[in-house]
C-alpha cells in the first residue's frame, strides 16, 4: 500500500474544511467566532477526519466586506484575536496532524488600506500607480462600463485628484495593478510572511480578476441576461477578468510557494471548465488546485453531472490533480439547493469523487440556509441589490454545536440570528445518533481515507440516466468500489452489465441497505446512495 501512495501529497490525499471564522466558535461573548474558539473545537475536527482546515479572511479590515477588504495583510483583526492567538492555533493545528490554509486577497485592499492612502493622495505620489486609475471620458463619465460585482459601476470618482479608480467589488475595496512589479513584490513578500510562519499553503480570492485589459475595452452587453440576475450580469466580463496575463501572474505566486517545502495553492475561480484547465498552469506551475466549483452550480440533475464530471475528468491536463466542492461562504447551502435527503446523496458523491473535496462548516450537519430579515441583513451584495434576494448571510449563520442557548456559539447575541431548529439539528445530537448527516460524513471520510481506491485511485464512469450515476474507484492491488446514485425521490433501477461487479454495500445514506450482496440488477429507493465493496 505504501508504495502506491507515496508519489501523493498531503494535499491530494486529504480533505479541506472551510472555516468562517466570524460563526464558527466565539470565545469572548462578543457574538463574533474567533481563532481561540477555532482552537477550541480543533478536536472536532480532528475526530470528524478532516486532514486540512481553510480559514476565511483573519486580517485586520474596516469589515466593508467582512474582511475580504483587508487593511493589513501581516496582522490578525482584534475581532478575531491576536497574533499570538494566530501563532498558538497553527501549532494547535500542527500538532493534530492537520495543515492550516490561509485566505489569501491579492486582487484588491481596502481602501483604508496605507497603500491605498497613499495612493490617493496626489497624481505623483510614489504609489499612485499600484491601483488602477484612470482619466473621465471627455463628458466626465467613467473610462469604461465595466460593473461591480456587488451592483452598479466599476468605477469611483476621486475629487481630490480627479481621476477614477477601479474595484471590481466594493468601492471601499479598490483593485491594485498587478501590472506593477512593485505590488508583485509586495504581495510576493505577503506570501513569504504567512509560510515563514509555517502556514501550509493559501486559498486566493478572485484568482482570474487580478489583471485586467491593458486598454480597458468595454465589456460586451450579455444577450442571455435575465432580470433577477444580479446587475453585474448584464455585461460579459471578457476584459474586466481572465486575461492571459494572469497565468504569469499564478505562475509566479506558484514560484514563491516552492520556495518551501510542501505548500500548496487554490485557486477561486468561477469559469468555465475549459478556461479553469489552464490555472494549473503550463507543465503544472500554476495553482496546484483550481476551485472546481460544477457541483456548486449545476443543476441537480444525473445526467449533467455525470457529463460534467466525465468532461472535467478528459479535459484534466496531465498530472493535474481534480477537487471538487459542495458549499462555500458566497453560494447556498447544500442542504437548502437539494434538500435534506438529497444532500446525504450529495455528501457521498463528494467524499467518493476522485481528487480534493473541500467541505463547508456546518454541511456535515446539513444546516440550511436561515432566513434573515431584511433589517438584519449585513452582506453588501444583498444591502446593494435588495430586490434580488442575493444575500449571502443566510449560508454564513453560525455554527450550531449544541442545544444551548445560541447553539453554544457564544454567550453573547450573535452576529447573525441561528437556524430556529439549533435544538434539535446540532453536533452534540448527530455526534450520538448512527442515523445522523454527521454519522455519515465521519464514516464516508474514514472510508475515504482508509482505501487507496477511495482516495487516490482511478474515476471510472458505468451508468448514467435521468436519475441514476454509477462510477467505480480503483487502486492497482486494492479494494474496487463501486458507487451509485439516485439523484432524485423516486425508486430507480439498473442492470449491471459487467457480472463482475457484484459485490456488498459497506455504506449507504440509508444504513438499512448495509450488508446486503448486490448482483446483476440494482434496486435504489429515492434519495439513496450506495458505495459497494466488489468481489475480487
Amino acid at each position: 500500500m505504501e508504495e502506491n501512495l507515496k508519489k501523493h501529497l498531503w494535499w491530494q490525499e486529504g480533505v479541506i474544511y472551510q472555516i468562517y471564522p466570524r460563526s464558527y466558535q466565539d470565545s469572548n461573548g462578543d457574538g463574533i467566532g474567533d481563532l481561540p474558539g477555532v482552537i477550541r473545537r480543533l478536536d472536532y475536527l480532528k475526530w470528524l477526519g478532516v486532514t486540512a482546515v481553510w480559514l476565511s479572511p483573519i486580517y485586520p479590515s474596516p469589515m466593508a466586506d467582512f474582511g475580504y477588504d483587508i487593511s493589513d495583510y501581516q496582522g490578525v483583526h482584534p475581532l478575531f484575536g491576536t497574533e499570538a492567538d494566530f501563532d498558538t492555533l497553527l501549532e494547535e493545528v500542527h500538532k493534530r496532524g492537520l495543515k492550516l490554509l490561509l485566505d489569501l486577497v491579492p486582487n484588491h485592499t481596502s481602501d483604508q488600506h496605507p497603500w491605498f492612502l497613499e495612493s490617493r493622495s496626489s497624481r505623483d505620489n510614489p504609489k499612485r500607480d499600484w491601483y488602477i486609475w484612470h482619466d473621465p471620458l471627455p463628458d466626465g463619465s467613467p473610462p469604461n462600463n465595466w460593473l461591480s460585482v456587488f451592483g452598479g459601476p466599476g468605477w469611483e470618482w476621486d475629487e481630490t485628484t480627479g481621476q477614477y479608480y477601479y474595484h471590481a467589488f466594493l468601492k471601499e475595496q479598490p483593485d491594485l495593478n498587478w501590472r506593477n512589479p512593485a505590488v508583485r513584490q509586495a504581495m510576493f513578500d505577503v506570501m513569504r510572511f504567512w509560510l515563514n510562519k509555517g502556514v501550509d499553503g493559501f486559498r486566493v480570492d478572485v484568482m482570474w480578476h487580478m489583471i485586467k485589459d491593458a486598454q480597458l475595452r468595454d465589456n460586451p452587453i450579455n444577450p442571455d441576461y435575465q432580470p433577477h440576475m444580479a446587475t453585474y450580469e448584464q455585461l460579459l466580463p471578457v476584459y474586466s477578468t481572465d486575461q492571459p496575463e494572469v497565468h504569469t501572474l499564478v505562475t509566479e505566486m506558484r514560484q514563491v510557494l516552492d520556495e518551501y517545502n510542501e505548500r500548496m495553492m487554490i485557486g477561486e475561480i468561477y469559469l468555465p471548465i475549459h478556461q479553469l484547465m489552464a490555472y494549473y498552469g503550463i507543465d503544472g506551475k500554476g495553482a496546484h488546485l483550481p476551485f472546481n466549483f460544477q457541483l456548486l452550480l449545476l443543476p441537480w440533475e444525473a445526467p449533467k453531472i455525470a457529463a460534467a464530471i466525465a468532461q472535467y475528468e478528459g479535459v484534466l491536463p496531465a498530472g493535474g490533480w481534480p477537487n471538487w466542492v459542495l458549499g462555500n461562504h458566497d453560494q447556498p447551502r447544500i442542504t437548502s439547493r437539494v434538500g435534506r435527503e438529497q444532500a446525504r446523496v450529495a455528501a457521498m458523491l463528494l467524499l467518493t469523487l476522485r481528487g480534493t473535496p473541500t467541505i463547508y462548516y456546518g454541511d456535515e450537519i446539513g444546516m440550511r440556509d436561515v432566513p434573515i430579515p431584511f433589517e438584519e441583513v449585513q452582506d453588501p451584495q444583498g444591502l446593494n441589490m435588495p430586490d434580488k434576494n442575493l444575500s449571502r448571510d443566510p449560508a454564513r449563520t453560525p455554527m450550531q454545536w449544541s442545544a444551548e442557548p445560541n447553539a453554544g456559539f457564544t454567550t453573547g447575541k450573535p452576529w447573525l440570528r441561528l437556524a430556529g431548529n439549533f435544538h434539535r439539528e446540532n453536533v452534540e445530537i448527530q455526534k450520538i445518533d448512527r442515523f445522523s448527516m454527521l454519522a455519515l460524513h465521519k464514516r464516508l471520510i474514514e472510508l475515504r481515507q482508509r482505501e487507496p481506491a477511495l482516495m487516490v485511485g482511478d474515476y471510472k464512469p458505468v451508468y448514467s440516466d435521468t436519475q441514476l450515476m454509477a462510477y467505480i474507484r480503483e487502486a492497482p492491488g486494492h479494494a474496487r468500489f463501486l458507487i451509485v446514485l439516485n439523484l432524485r425521490h423516486r425508486p430507480g433501477y439498473f442492470k449491471l452489465k459487467d457480472r463482475s461487479l457484484s459485490g456488498t454495500v459497506e455504506i449507504a445514506t440509508y444504513p438499512e441497505l448495509e450488508g446486503s450482496v448486490v448482483e446483476e440488477r440494482i434496486n435504489l429507493g429515492g434519495d439513496e446512495g450506495i458505495i459497494v465493496r466488489l468481489d475480487d
